[in-house]
């Protein structure tokens, strides 16, 4: 008998010393979710009269919950060995969970914060539907947590983590895309997972299919929140604005997945085949509401991405290193990282023409 073996209370006790996922999901940098607010007057002054049928319609489907019933643990639920698991893999995938259940959070915090503060009825309505979707998805990615011992405390991040301030239409760019984006990653894995079921290595993944179809339909309510009013999306102001969200979402979501080597590598998923499958679902998406899209198979466009990439890599490592040499370290590699944005922003756009009407459904 091993007198030095250790229980499964210890081991997560030990994984909760080595993962402190409160600091993880507290940190406030280019590449981690934030938590935003807005001008809740203005959204709630909305008139969705210009796309009525089409907002009864999603409204409806919303309403109807669907989803009701499916964030729960099933006899689908395979037990997960935490305690084997390889510890790159596990440290990766635990920043995987916190992330998307900050993300998760975060737009749950938003959307109550809109229905709290409302007297809109069609906006307030919309609002607790988002919220009620967005709080069973952090809830259930906060189960798998739980498993690992490495919970994090959502009540202490509503009070802990630094808000953002983003004019309403910057929050109708970024949640729309946030959600669409969302959506075309969890489909792409759970459609990978299904042809090659050995690679699934949590559980977790067969929930995919429902919860990302909950991401697209509230995709499809900031695509009719943006056609209230025309101007979001013809204006060369916000045209321009368009175009740096575009790049702005791809590129951080480039980064952030190639910070995930080991959790790639155990899907069976190369990073940048992985990206470009995302990228061009969402941006084939997106053509119901932008009248551009991203030219992703440009010469400049996986080079800047690459470059991008190793610059924050190296103000990473600058930051760790301290002092005036990592200072200067610091400010080289944001200033390539920079460079690598501006060439990516400036790649010519494809123009396309937004259909007469808005909404589509999930087809991947």
């Amino acid at each position: 008998m091993n007198m030095h073996a250790t229980t499964h209370d210890e081991l997560h006790a030990e994984i909760a010393d080595k993962f402190d996922t409160d600091a993880m999901a507290q940190e406030s940098t280019l590449l981690n979710p934030r938590f935003y607010t807005t001008d809740f007057d203005e959204l709630d002054r909305i008139d969705v009269t210009p796309v009525r049928a089409e907002w009864d319609k999603l409204i409806g489907q919303m309403k109807a919950d669907p989803n009701k019933g499916h964030f729960k643990k099933t006899e689908a639920w395979d037990k997960v060995d935490w305690d084997n698991m390889e510890p790159k893999l596990k440290r990766e995938f635990i920043d995987f969970l916190v992330s998307s259940c900050t993300a998760e959070f975060s737009g749950c915090v938003l959307y109550k914060e809109m229905k709290r503060r409302g007297k809109n009825p069609d906006i307030c309505e919309l609002f607790n539907y988002m919220a009620r979707d967005e709080a069973r998805h952090a809830g259930f990615i906060n189960d798998a947590l739980r498993e690992a011992g490495v919970a994090v405390n959502l009540g202490f991040l509503t009070k802990a983590k630094k808000y953002t301030y983003f004019r309403p239409k910057f929050i109708y760019y970024a949640t729309y895309l946030s959600e669409k984006i969302g959506y075309a990653r969890y489909i792409t894995i759970y459609r990978h997972l299904e042809a090659n079921p050995d690679q699934r290595f949590h559980p977790i993944f067969k929930w995919f299919k429902e919860w990302c179809n909950d991401e697209f339909s509230h995709g499809e309510a900031f695509a009719l929140l943006m056609r209230t009013d025309p101007k979001l999306t013809t204006s060369f102001a916000n045209k321009l604005w368009i175009r740096f969200f575009l790049t702005a979402v791809y590129s951080t979501m480039y980064v952030r997945d190639h910070a995930r080597p080991a959790f790639h590598e155990a899907l069976g998923v190369d990073i940048d085949w992985y990206d470009q499958e995302v990228f061009r679902k969402t941006s084939e998406i997106a053509k119901q509401v932008f009248p551009m899209e991203l030219d992703i198979d440009h010469p400049r466009w996986m080079p800047n991405l690459k470059r991008m990439e190793r610059a924050f890599r190296k103000m990473e490592a600058a930051e760790k290193q301290g002092g005036l040499g990592g200072q200067l370290a610091k400010l080289t590699a944001g200033a390539s990282a920079a460079l690598a944005f501006a060439s990516l922003y400036t790649i010519p756009v494809k123009k396309s023409t937004p259909p007469a009407s808005v909404r589509l459904e999930p087809a991947y």
